[in-house]
């Protein structure tokens, strides 16, 4: 199959879009397919978001309040022409924007089966930048942009249900898996919690991912504060960056520790150091860091939506307060962190659910989808005799 792959966003920049479309693109390959990523221009000393697939880049602006990401600009004739000349079998578009848009409309053109990704709340997060009179327009253009393709690819049950609900066709749902050889329990480092001020015998409380008013981070600062009152040792680490690091700074003791931005075997390093991990999102659509969190061994509190709701249901793997209920949430963080048997046991049961859940079998699932939303492209559509005989109106 060949397979064309339309992001806005990917490696070396640092996001659960990024990563999860690498990842599919790199499956892929792997499985004998032929993949091209259509991207927007951006650097790259690091070479993270080169492999083994082509690239076409493709003209871009910086993101405003996101430094380092680049909005793809319209190109839909580019992509056309290049398209006519190298077709694809099946289109995967990943993001929203111009590009995407652009994407979608070369596809239909050229009668290419089309599937987006719904990655992103833009229609939640408009309200937390202050726009939430935007927020009507952004959810008619996320549906009027996701109609438009042949199918939409969800990571949760919830999601496939909320977007039906609200007028979206044709949509699926695939679970995403995570990097379970990365993401490991034996990469806990001693060292690096002494670094952080944790003895053995110590909690460690962690949060990854990007710094932002979307993200509900001041539930982790409350969170945390209920924690010292009954472990007055604990302490905080904060690994990612954003424009929310300053305010967070503010008033931070010696017991908060901001790493920045890790990744790799560093990123591992920090997720297997920690006891437990606060994921207070409600914009997330999945929330990769928390299957990172719980492949590494480390409980996560969470409300009960997106990958959470989807892997700490029913388990026993950490604590799941009720959708943005911030109350419940402090409680939960406070019972897990207070009780060191649960915690314990909840270490263990995390690290082996993931185990099931590896990358292989992720990239499969996407490219047979795609195959299927291909061979549905591709069959002619019912004659008017046809339709007649099967009871339907002229």
């Amino acid at each position: 199959m060949r397979l064309a792959i339309v992001t806005e966003t990917f490696p070396p920049e640092i996001n659960g879009v990024a990563l999860t479309v690498r990842g599919l693109a790199a499956g892929a390959v792997e499985l004998g397919h032929t993949v091209e990523v259509l991207r927007p221009r951006r650097d790259d000393p690091t070479g993270e978001g080169h492999g083994p697939w082509s690239d076409l880049v493709l003209p871009s602006l910086p993101l405003p309040r996101y430094p380092g990401l680049r909005l793809g600009l319209p190109a839909r004739w580019r992509i056309q022409r290049h398209w006519a000349a190298q077709r694809p079998d099946a289109v995967y578009v990943a993001t929203e924007g111009p590009l995407g848009w652009s994407a979608v409309s070369a596809a239909r053109a050229l009668n290419i089966a089309v599937a987006s990704g719904y990655h992103t709340r833009f229609d939640h997060y408009v309200v937390h930048y202050g726009h939430g009179w935007l927020r009507g327009t952004a959810q008619a253009w996320l549906r009027r942009f996701h109609n438009r393709c042949d199918g939409t690819i969800v990571p949760t049950q919830q999601l496939q249900q909320d977007l039906q609900a609200d007028g979206y066709r044709h949509v699926h749902r695939l679970p995403r898996g995570v990097d379970t050889e990365r993401f490991h329990s034996r990469w806990r480092d001693p060292e690096l919690r002494a670094r952080w001020g944790a003895g053995p015998g110590d909690l460690v409380v962690l949060h990854v991912g990007r710094l932002a008013p979307e993200k509900n981070l001041a539930l982790v600062q409350r969170s945390f504060a209920a924690i010292r009152q009954q472990r007055p040792q604990a302490k905080l680490v904060w690994v990612g960056d954003g424009p929310a690091r300053a305010a967070l700074q503010q008033g931070a003791d010696g017991a908060v520790h901001f790493a920045g931005i890790q990744t790799g075997d560093d990123l591992a390093r920090h997720y297997a150091s920690a006891d437990l991990f606060l994921f207070p999102s409600l914009t997330d659509t999945f929330g990769n860091v928390v299957l990172e969190a719980l492949a590494s061994g480390v409980p996560v509190v969470a409300f009960d939506d997106g990958a959470a709701a989807e892997h700490l249901r029913d388990a026993h793997a950490g604590r799941l307060a009720a959708f943005a209920d911030e109350t419940a949430f402090i409680d939960a963080a406070v019972a897990l962190a207070t009780d060191p048997e649960a915690l314990a046991q909840a270490s263990v049961t995390a690290h082996r659910r993931m185990q099931a859940h590896g990358l292989g079998g992720v990239a499969s699932a996407y490219v047979e989808l795609l195959q299927e939303i291909a061979s549905q492209r591709a069959k002619p559509a019912p004659t008017l005799s046809a339709h007649k005989a099967e009871g339907g109106r002229a």
